[in-house]
Parts: structure tokens; C-alpha cells; sequence
């Protein structure tokens, strides 16, 4: 909205400098190159002159680059536009002689001609066709300009109004899965470790708190995103075998900078989807490293035959929608490779994100 108030302050600020510009060349610019003392009338027809530009120019403005040249109804834009030009040069020629100007100005230099007459009597006025023309040119080019940053602004709220409604959807997809099976087995761990299921509650009520309330925000700290990795790694490792091993590892020291909340869970969520089995062994690894203003993710998971490695159906975000949060938060300063099938049988996601 600042960005939006901003352009359009600057957009007033064009009208104003293209009408003052505008008007210093009808009254002092032209006029004072002849060094005469001009009449009334010449003022007069000048006066008339710029209104008629004015309404040539808010008439495109408003009217035929909308209504014509964006809906691509090119020629009679342009039909309009010509029109537009030799008609402010005619009624201004007209006027001219309605009000005697010619005469006037011969007798303001003081010119003897046999016919009583400076020049020869034209349909059109030349200096008036050359000025519509450009006062239409710039009408056409502020309006294009004007029209381009609405719908990037646009582009942009509808953005950010679908990523938040995709982080709410990956809110509601971890909810009812994640939460009921941990509950699950923080029951059964009561039988066996009290102090165990204690811990397990803990870290589960610490990630509900980040999920409901924390993430509401633009920003996270990324000591907070990083502990509720942590969290979500201890409590999916309950329900794992000892067949499956699981290594994480974090920066240290940590630089804790801000960084879009649940933004690296997508693809540490797929490896413990499609990277564990129950009979096979099978190995996650997952690394988050810095190293200056640069964070680097990397998830590596064991591929198995009977499971589906795409990132896109491991969750409610998928990997095309966390790309696209990427690049609307991100932009250029992020870089995501996936390797679905390394040479030791393994599935590898690497992003590297400039966060500082």
C-alpha cells in the first residue's frame, strides 16, 4: 500500500510537471521568440489552445487507452488519436480567423504586404497538429505506465494473499495428520517412559504454540524455525524402527537472522514421508548450515521402489507452491536443486537462500 500511495503521489507529480512544461511553452516560449507586444487575442487563442489539449489528453487518458488500446482494439485507438490531432489543428485555425488574430499579429510586427494578409490562409494550424500529437503521446505513455503498476500491485496482493492461504492450508494438513499420529505415540510411550512422554508432550505443545501463533507473521527468527525442526524431527523419530536413521544437524554458532516462518518443513516432511520403511533400512540426513548471509538446506532420504518420490504430494504445499513463495519472497536470492535419483539411490533437495 506505501509502495501503491508513493507511485500514485509520483503519477500527480507527472501531470503537474507535464502541464507547467506545457504552459511555460504557450505563454512564454513561443511568444517570446517573436519579441513583440502580442494582443489579447493571441493570449486568448493560446488559453484555448491548452484547454483543448488538456481534454485531448484526459480523454485518452481516461477513455481510449483503457477502453481501446488495452482491450486491443488498435485501429480505431489510433483512427481516434489522428482524428483527435487534426481536429484540435483545424478548430484552432478556425478560431484564429474567427477572431481576426492574423491581422492583429500584422499589425503587431508591423508588416506591409499588398494582400493585408502575413501568410496564406491554411486549414489546420502546424505548431497546434505537432503539440496534440505529443500532449497524445504522453497521455497514451503515462496511462500505459500507470496501468502496469496497478496490475503488478495486483499481481503482488494476490500473491501474498495466496501464500498466506497456502500456509494456513499447510497448517490444516500438519494438524490432523502429524498431531493425532504423535499423540498416539506419546500414549503408548506413557506405558513404557513417563519421563520420555513428558518431554514429547512438551515439544508437541512448543509446536503447536509456533504453528497457531508464531507464523502469523511475515518473519520468524530463524533460531525459532530451526527449533521447530528440531521438534518435528524428535517427535516423527518416536514412531520410527531401528532400522531408520536419522541425522540433523544445525549452524553453530547460529546467526539468527528473520526468515518466511515453515518455509524449509515441506521438504524435511517429504524425506520422512517417502525416505522410511519398516522391513528396509533407510537413512535421512538433514543439514542446515551459514555461512555469511547464505542459509543452505540440504535433505538427503533413502529411495525405496513402493513409494513415490515427489515432493509435490508430500504435503498440502508441495513443492511448485513452496517454489512459488520462494520467488515471491525471495526472488533471485534463493536457489533450489532436486536430485530425484542419485548414483547411491538417493533422493536430494538443496536450497540455498540468501536470508540476511
Amino acid at each position: 500500500m506505501a509502495s501503491f500511495s508513493l507511485f500514485r503521489n509520483f503519477s500527480v507529480l507527472i501531470h503537474i510537471l507535464v502541464w507547467g512544461v506545457l504552459g511555460l511553452s504557450l505563454l512564454l516560449f513561443q511568444p517570446l521568440t517573436w519579441r513583440v507586444e502580442l494582443p489579447d487575442e493571441f493570449w486568448f487563442k493560446q488559453g484555448v489552445l491548452f484547454l483543448l489539449l488538456v481534454t485531448a489528453f484526459y480523454l485518452n487518458a481516461l477513455l481510449w487507452v483503457p477502453k481501446l488500446l488495452f482491450r486491443n482494439k488498435y485501429t480505431l485507438f489510433i483512427a481516434l488519436n489522428i482524428a483527435t490531432v487534426f481536429l484540435v489543428a483545424y478548430v484552432i485555425q478556425r478560431f484564429e480567423v474567427w477572431i481576426n488574430l492574423r491581422e492583429l499579429l500584422e499589425k503587431a510586427y508591423q508588416v506591409r504586404k499588398a494582400s493585408g494578409v502575413v501568410r496564406s490562409e491554411k486549414w489546420i494550424d502546424f505548431f497546434s497538429l505537432i503539440l496534440t500529437l505529443m500532449v497524445l503521446g504522453i497521455s497514451t505513455s503515462v496511462t500505459a505506465v500507470q496501468n502496469w503498476h496497478r496490475d503488478k500491485q495486483l499481481r503482488q496482493s494476490l500473491e501474498r494473499d495466496k501464500v498466506k492461504s497456502e500456509l494456513s492450508f499447510l497448517k490444516a494438513q500438519i494438524n490432523p495428520h502429524f498431531f493425532f499420529n504423535t499423540l498416539n505415540n506419546i500414549y503408548a510411550l506413557t506405558v513404557v517412559d513417563g519421563e520420555a512422554a513428558r518431554e514429547a508432550l512438551h515439544k508437541l505443545s512448543r509446536m503447536m504454540r509456533y504453528v497457531l501463533y508464531e507464523t502469523q507473521q511475515t518473519t520468524v527468527m530463524l533460531s525459532h524455525e530451526i527449533a521447530f525442526v528440531q521438534d518435528y524431527i524428535q517427535l516423527m523419530k518416536l514412531r520410527l524402527t531401528d532400522k531408520v536413521s536419522v541425522r540433523f544437524e544445525q549452524p553453530s554458532p547460529l546467526n539468527d537472522v528473520p526468515i518466511a516462518p515453515m518455509l524449509l518443513l515441506p521438504f524435511i516432511e517429504n524425506a520422512f514421508k517417502h525416505g522410511v520403511s519398516a522391513i528396509e533400512p533407510s537413512c535421512i540426513v538433514i543439514s542446515i548450515k551459514q555461512q555469511g548471509r547464505q542459509l543452505h538446506l540440504e535433505v538427503q532420504n533413502t529411495i525405496f521402489a513402493e513409494k513415490k518420490v515427489a515432493l509435490d504430494d508430500s504435503n498440502g504445499i508441495g513443492l511448485a507452491n513452496t517454489r512459488r513463495r520462494l520467488d515471491l519472497l525471495y526472488s533471485d536470492r534463493y536457489n533450489l536443486t532436486v536430485n530425484e535419483n542419485t548414483s547411491d539411490n538417493k533422493y536430494e533437495v538443496d536450497l540455498k537462500l540468501e536470508v540476511a
